[in-house]
């Protein structure tokens, strides 16, 4: 996504508690048979100065988020602030790597699609079913149309949106193996995967079209794709927020891309990346201009920057649901435990910075 969407201002919250599915939310993912374990360890592991073992607290009242109690110590309340503040890039960087996994191209080909973009445009919307042009360049909006017309729907007459999951899947579990290594095993990826499952059963669905599609898969057996299915559903849940907000903003997916590079967030070559000409671009530039969102060498004006803060703050706040509803307890908790993962993932060199979904080091 474009603007830098990972950067949070409102702390989100998660809790290791699994909600099950129930009749208040039939979308809800089924549970996997490590889950109860991995909660029962989550639970029985000794805490201090956070009440372990206690219900985490909550306001009662949709869309807002608790605060961290005023009981706490300063060094728990830092540690909360900070890992709620951290779990957006986590999440994402835990999601990102099959979009540069080298695993990638053979499964595709293999899986009947021809040339990355179509195995990208066919494996990120097989969610959605055979979805046409027009429905993917809605959904990810800052592509260009002749882009994703390249790929969609000839996707769906060399192969299927079933096929096309399946690939996805086994790349991100062959390069989620060969780069965590024994942290794709360990207990504490069970337990991340525990809190992301659950926050994913927890999220409305109206309005989240690409979200509701990823969450209504089946959640994976093996704690390390659980957890990629689940960062996989919260990182659309957070990108469609972002567009609404773009939208609101007035801002269509070229310009959306044009101040993501002016920011500094996204590479120089993130016009070729997302397919638009250079008229296109320098069009986008000069209506951001006329705005008074861009100066003439194309930086940012102080009336662009603010608007920009204020597309991130409506993005967290739209964000928030994904969080609130599972209390601020174990935030600090879910961070530790994807922050080793995330920085395999990153030392590994899987993802390249700056990066065209203008996602900052975790």
């Amino acid at each position: 996504m474009a603007l830098g969407i990972f950067t949070v201002t409102t702390p989100g919250l998660l809790s290791v508690e699994l909600l099950t599915p129930s009749s208040s939310n039939p979308a809800s993912p089924r549970a996997p048979s490590w889950a109860a374990s991995s909660a029962g360890a989550a639970r029985s592991r000794p805490r201090t100065a956070t009440g372990a073992g206690t219900r985490p607290e909550t306001t009662g009242r949709s869309g807002e988020i608790p605060t961290a109690p005023a009981a706490r110590s300063t060094r728990t309340t830092q540690a909360y602030i900070r890992g709620v503040n951290r779990i957006w890039p986590l999440i994402e960087t835990c999601h990102a790597l099959v979009y540069f996994a080298p695993e990638a191209e053979a499964a595709y080909r293999d899986a009947g699609f021809k040339g990355y973009w179509m195995g990208y445009f066919a494996s990120r919307s097989a969610a959605l079913g055979p979805a046409s042009a027009d429905v993917v360049t809605a959904a990810f909006h800052n592509f260009a149309p002749r882009l994703v017309a390249r790929a969609i729907p000839d996707a769906w007459s060399f192969s299927s949106p079933e096929k096309a999951l399946a690939a996805r899947t086994a790349v991100a579990d062959q390069a989620l193996r060969r780069i965590l290594g024994d942290l794709a095993g360990a207990p504490e990826t069970a337990e991340a995967a525990h809190a992301a499952v659950a926050a994913v059963s927890a999220c409305p669905r109206a309005g989240r079209t690409l979200f509701a599609a990823h969450a209504a898969l089946p959640v994976p057996e093996q704690p390390h794709l659980a957890l990629w299915w689940a960062a996989t559903a919260l990182r659309e849940f957070r990108g469609d927020g972002h567009i609404a907000a773009l939208m609101s903003s007035g801002l269509d997916g070229c310009e959306a891309n044009v101040v993501s590079v002016a920011l500094g967030r996204s590479p120089e070559r993130q016009r070729e990346f997302r397919g638009w000409s250079e008229q296109e671009w320098d069009q986008a530039s000069q209506r951001l201009r006329d705005r008074g969102w861009l100066t003439g060498e194309g930086a940012l004006t102080d009336s662009g920057r603010e608007h920009r803060e204020r597309i991130e703050a409506d993005t967290d706040r739209l964000a928030e649901p994904a969080l609130t509803a599972l209390g601020a307890q174990r935030a600090a908790d879910l961070a530790e435990r994807l922050e080793p993962l995330a920085e395999r993932i990153v030392a590994s060199g899987a993802i390249p910075f700056p990066n065209a979904m203008a996602l900052p080091r975790a």
